[in-house]
């Protein structure tokens, strides 16, 4: 792996980590109700599911990636796919209220088990980690290391997507729970993964 693939995946990476997912609007909820830390610690939670399903996806891929080689180009091609149809779920999506129903005395413990749970029973976390991950990696190297610094980077921007999300909480909940600011924001996620996903798709493979 180059540096230069590295560069590119980080920002490509991190538009996936700022989604508005189910997860972000629980640690948004979150830090509405129970403060900033309470947010950041719950969202701790799901990095742990996370660690989860990179070990597993990194494992079966790389032993995969070093029998059938030649798939590299299939999987390549299918991750773009993916980029493509979530940008388009992104730009097409209708603008809902976050739940207002978390139980007001709700423990750390309880918010964390939400975050974990929410974010292991996600499939498309699996897609990513099976789809996303292996366009940025180089099958004459170390694919497990490779994969493993990859899945490094992951967390640390998602921890940095909980922080971002819980202070949305704080400071801009009002702003940002206006539909048309938040179709807004969902549609510019939209068109970053979409010019990404075709960058992706032209660079030639490996």
């Amino acid at each position: 792996m180059t540096l230069l693939t590295l560069i590119l995946f980080i920002p490509a990476c991190f538009a996936l980590n700022m989604i508005p997912g189910p997860n972000n609007l629980l640690s948004m909820s979150n830090a509405q109700r129970y403060g900033f830390q309470y947010a950041l610690i719950a969202g701790v939670a799901r990095l742990a599911a996370f660690v989860v399903l990179i070990a597993l996806a990194g494992t079966g891929f790389a032993t995969l990636l070093y029998m059938l080689p030649s798939l590299f180009l299939v999987i390549k091609v299918v991750g773009a796919v993916y980029i493509f149809w979530i940008a388009y779920q992104l730009w097409c999506s209708e603008v809902v209220d976050i739940d207002e129903h978390i139980k007001n005395k709700a423990s750390l413990v309880q918010l964390a088990k939400q975050e974990f749970l929410l974010a292991v029973g996600n499939p498309k976390a699996v897609l990513i980690f099976t789809a996303f991950f292996p366009q940025f990696i180089n099958p004459a190297e170390n694919t497990t290391v490779q994969f493993a610094l990859l899945g490094a980077v992951f967390l640390g921007l998602e921890l940095v997507a909980i922080a971002i999300y819980a202070c949305f909480g704080l400071y801009l909940r009002r702003w940002f729970s206006q539909p048309g600011m938040r179709k807004l924001f969902n549609r510019g996620c939209a068109a970053f993964l979409g010019f990404l996903g075709l960058g992706l798709l032209l660079e030639r493979s490996h």
